[in-house]
C-alpha cells in the first residue's frame, strides 16, 4: 500500500457504490479518472474525490501518479437512518436511507 484515502458516512446506497467500484478495481489511475468522469452514475462524483485524495496522499509521499493503479477498493455498509411514510389506512411504512464507507488504497505498477 502506497497511499490511502477513506470516506465515511456518503449519504448512497453501499449496492449503487458497488457497481461502480466494480469497474475500476485493478485500474490505473488515469485510466479509472476518465472511466469516472464519463461514467453518468452518482457513486461517480464520490469515487473521484476519494480517488483524488489518495493521488494526493501518494504525491505527498513522492510517488508519481502515473505509475500508480487501485490495489484495494472497498464499499462496506454504514449506518442506516431509519425513517417512516404514510401508507394506507393510517399506517406506516419503514424506510431505510443507507450509508456507505469507501476506502481505496493505491500502489505501484510493476
Amino acid at each position: 500500500m502506497i497511499a490511502k484515502a477513506e470516506a465515511k458516512f456518503i449519504r448512497i446506497s453501499p449496492i449503487k457504490v458497488r457497481q461502480v467500484i466494480d469497474l475500476i478495481r485493478y485500474k490505473d489511475v488515469p485510466q479509472a479518472t476518465a472511466l469516472l468522469n464519463n461514467l453518468n452514475k452518482r457513486p461517480c462524483e464520490y469515487l473521484i474525490k476519494i480517488l483524488n485524495q489518495a493521488v494526493a496522499n501518494a504525491k505527498v509521499k513522492g510517488f508519481n501518479p502515473d505509475k500508480l493503479y487501485i490495489s484495494k477498493i472497498i464499499c462496506d455498509v454504514g449506518p442506516s437512518w431509519k425513517r417512516f411514510k404514510a401508507a394506507a389506512f393510517g399506517r406506516a411504512t419503514p424506510i431505510k436511507k443507507r450509508t456507505a464507507h469507501i476506502k481505496i488504497e493505491l500502489e505501484l505498477k510493476t
